[in-house]
Parts: C-alpha cells; sequence; structure tokens
C-alpha cells in the first residue's frame, strides 16, 4: 500500500512537473504551427506535411525513448550525489544520442519508395518524401538536445530549457515564414520548406540549450573521460533505453494504425478523429509531464537509498496524474459540440468529432494512470516490463477490440476508439499492479558500470521532503 501523500509532496511534485508540461507543450507548439502555416498554401501540401511527419517522427521515436535511458542513470546518480556517475551517465548519452542518429537518418531516405508502397496518393508522396529529406539532417541536433535536456531535467536545472523552448518557436515561427512562403529571396518551398526551417531550429536549440546551461553541465563534460566510449557500459546503457524506445513506438504505431484505419470510413470520420486525438493529445501533456517528473523523484529516491520517500512520490504522481485526467474527463464528456466547434466549422466533421471526444474522457483517465505509472517504474530502472505489458495490452487486447467493433459489429470510427478504451484501461491496470509490487521492496541503483556505488545509510542524505524541492 502507497502512503498518503502530503500538501508538501503535491507542491514539491508540481514545481518541477510543470516546467517539464510547458516544454512539452511547446515542442507540440512547434508541430501546430508548421500545421498551420503549411494549411495556408495548399491541401496537397498540407498533407504532404501530415505524412512525412507520420514517417519522420514514426521513426526518431523509437530513438527518443531510447535516450530517456538517461532518466533513471543521472536522476539515481543525483540522488546519491555521485558527480561521476552524472558525469558518465550524461557522457554515454551524447554518444548514444550520436551513434543512434546515424541509422534513423538514413533511413529518412527510403520515404519515397516506401510511402508508394504503402500506397499512399501519388500526388502527395513527392512532397511527403521532400518533407522527410529535409527532416533528416536535424536528427543529430534533436538527439544531442534531448540528452541535454534529459540531464538537465534529472538535476532539476529547467530555466535554460524553458528560455530554449520559448526561443525555439518564435525562431521556428519565423523560419516558417521564410522558407514555406518564399520571403527574404528565399524560394517558396511549401512543406519542405517548413521541414528545412524544424532542422535550422533544432541546431539552433541545441546550440542555444548547451549555451545557457554551460554553467551546470561544465563539471560533467571537462574533462572527457575515456570511460564514456567503452563499449560494454554503452551496452548496458543501450539495454535500460531500449525498451522504453520499443514501448513509445509500439504506443505510437498503435494510435497511428487507429488513424490509417479511420480514414477507411471517409474524410470526415479522419478529419474528426483528428480533432479528438488532437484534444486528447494536449490534455495528456499534462500527466505526461507528471510522468517525467516522477521518473526524476523517484531516481533521486532511489539514489539516496530512500525507498519510503520513492513510494511517497509515487503515490503523489499517481494521484496528480488521476485528478488532472478526471477534470478533463467531465470537460469532455459535459461540452464535447464546444470543443469540436472549436476546431471546425464543417457540420458533418463536427458531428464525428462530437462523438469521440467523450470515448477520449473515459480514455483519458486510463492514459493518465498508464503514463505515471511508467515514469515511476523509469525512475527505478525497471523499463521492461512496461514494455512487454505494452504490446499485451495495445496488441493484443485493445487492436483486436478496436477491429472487432469497428468492423465486425460496424461500429466504424467510434468502435475503433473503444478498442482505444479497452488498450488504455488494460495497460493502466497491469502497470499499476507493477507499481505495487516494485514499491514493496527495497531498491538498487541500475547498473551500467561494473561496479556502480549503491550507498549505504551513511552516503545517502537524510531522509526527508527536502529530497522532493528543486
Amino acid at each position: 500500500m502507497l502512503p498518503l501523500p502530503s500538501l508538501q509532496d503535491f507542491r514539491a511534485l508540481l514545481k518541477l512537473a510543470l516546467p517539464i508540461v510547458v516544454v512539452q507543450v511547446g515542442l507540440m507548439m512547434m508541430g501546430v504551427v508548421d500545421t498551420i502555416v503549411v494549411g495556408h498554401v495548399s491541401a496537397t501540401e498540407l498533407a504532404a506535411a501530415a505524412l512525412g511527419n507520420l514517417y519522420y517522427f514514426g521513426l526518431t521515436m523509437f530513438g527518443m525513448g531510447t535516450l530517456m535511458a538517461i532518466d533513471p542513470i543521472v536522476s539515481q546518480a543525483f540522488g546519491a550525489r555521485d558527480e561521476a556517475a552524472i558525469a558518465r551517465g550524461l557522457q554515454r548519452g551524447i554518444v548514444l544520442a550520436l551513434i543512434i542518429s546515424v541509422p534513423m537518418t538514413l533511413l529518412c531516405l527510403p520515404a519515397e519508395p516506401i510511402l508508394r508502397l504503402l500506397r499512399q496518393p501519388s500526388e502527395v508522396v513527392p512532397r511527403a518524401a521532400g518533407f522527410v529529406l529535409m527532416s533528416a539532417p536535424g536528427v543529430p541536433a534533436f538527439f544531442v538536445w534531448m540528452v541535454l535536456r534529459l540531464g538537465l531535467q534529472s538535476m532539476k536545472r529547467m530555466r535554460p530549457v524553458l528560455v530554449t523552448m520559448v526561443a525555439a518557436n518564435l525562431i521556428n515561427g519565423f523560419l516558417n515564414w521564410v522558407f514555406v512562403f518564399g520571403n527574404l529571396g528565399a524560394p517558396a518551398m511549401g512543406a519542405a520548406g517548413s521541414a528545412l526551417g524544424s532542422t535550422i531550429g533544432r541546431y539552433c536549440m541545441l546550440a542555444m540549450l548547451f549555451g545557457l546551461s554551460w554553467g551546470d553541465l561544465r563539471p560533467y563534460f571537462r574533462p572527457w573521460r575515456p570511460d564514456s566510449f567503452q563499449l560494454a557500459p554503452l551496452l548496458r546503457t543501450l539495454a535500460i533505453g531500449m525498451p522504453i524506445g520499443v514501448q513509445i513506438s509500439l504506443e505510437f504505431g498503435a494510435f497511428a494504425a487507429i488513424a490509417l484505419l479511420a480514414g477507411w470510413f471517409g474524410a470526415e470520420a479522419m478529419a474528426g478523429h483528428q480533432i479528438a486525438i488532437n484534444f486528447a493529445s494536449l490534455t495528456f501533456m499534462v500527466p505526461m509531464g507528471v510522468s517525467s517528473a516522477a521518473a526524476v523523484l523517484v531516481g533521486h529516491a532511489v539514489g539516496a537509498n530512500d525507498p519510503h520517500h520513492a513510494r511517497r512520490v509515487a503515490s503523489t504522481a499517481l494521484a496528480c496524474g488521476f485528478a488532472f485526467m478526471f477534470l478533463t474527463a467531465i470537460s469532455m464528456l459535459a461540452v464535447p459540440r464546444f470543443i469540436a466547434g472549436v476546431y471546425t466549422s464543417a457540420p458533418g466533421v463536427a458531428a464525428v468529432a462530437a462523438t469521440l471526444i467523450p470515448i477520449a474522457g473515459v480514455f483519458q483517465v486510463f492514459d493518465g494512470l498508464q503514463v505515471v505509472a511508467i515514469g515511476i517504474l523509469r525512475g527505478v530502472g525497471d523499463t521492461r516490463a512496461p514494455m512487454i505489458i505494452n504490446v499485451l495490452a495495445f496488441w493484443l487486447i485493445g487492436m483486436p477490440v478496436s477491429l472487432w467493433l469497428g468492423f465486425r459489429m460496424h461500429g466504424g470510427v467510434i468502435g475503433l476508439w473503444w478498442g482505444f478504451v479497452a488498450g488504455l484501461a488494460a495497460v493502466a491496470a497491469l502497470l499499476l499492479l507493477r507499481v505495487r509490487n516494485r514499491m514493496r521492496g527495497t531498491f538498487e541503483r541500475v547498473k551500467v558500470d561494473h561496479a556502480p556505488v549503491v550507498p549505504g545509510p551513511e552516503a545517502a542524505p537524510e531522509p526527508g521532503p527536502e529530497l522532493l524541492v528543486p
């Protein structure tokens, strides 16, 4: 049984979670701006940007998830006050980011034949492939930026990340105006111009974050440690991160598959699906931020050899995630037509969206619980169980239910969405059981080096709420 959280626990968790939420929303807003700008060119360019984004993020999700190994490694080292382990974790993260970016970038090159093989519209494919090719050079910059962001987040140094994100959105909007429409002497490139602007913006983000955070990062990058290139610790870091990458990719794949299946029921069904999933994704940023904060703070408690504090963080995070998603569920159930009307004035599309938004309200609660549970487990270094649970629940429960209700029972896109509910409910239930079991015992720091330092009581900070305070 997890302990009841106190008001101080809530305040401390939210103090770290809220900046993370702002960063997540900032990343999402860059995509929203891209869509709005390209949408003012033509329907073909907008479709190309959407298809290109689907291909690009379908690839990079795996790399992004794999690099989340930084969360337990650096946060546990920070909790243990192990400066050498923090340095090794960050430096190996940079090495892995550069290594992983090579295959991810190369897999962008065959975008056109792959999209043709998937029987996408012939007039859209060349433009979508151009979008992917323009996005490819930005992969290394984005992966290295993510390592720095995760490292700073694990050390509760969020100010440089927040400043960078605000500036990145301004730069992204300006570069879209230049390259999409062809201003300041640049050619009008449409969707490909949006991707070019994003690539340039990612290098600006990396340079800015590195510059703003150098005071915090200098002790961990100078000197560069030769053991950061050792194969065995890199492979052990991959063993922690790859299950996260697989889990995120499978979850993204499940949602992408439902989006493609929704298109089989017509344009209005597809558009209504996009509206409902977009609104659900926006509200999802809050529990996702709570999940990241939970991973950091649970990691700190594990590093400090304080299992009771880890349990307090877990109960606080689950309560926060549930409460917020419960409130958003009420709004989705109460005013679905109003929400749909904000997105579109097309009656048919609004009707579909208004039907799906209440279903999104139902799965919101399960979605919030499952993502927070994943963060808690990541904090203790448990990354394989969420991957296995994801496969079982999304692909062996949720997807069959979607297909059965949507096609066999003629439920259409509504039937597909009730499969979301079944899959997410199963994921949440299984992950909560896993959290309960893991929180019962004691914890050890993740083993990356041959002889990791597992602090005893004499090496740990005094147990107490100060571990939670950024």
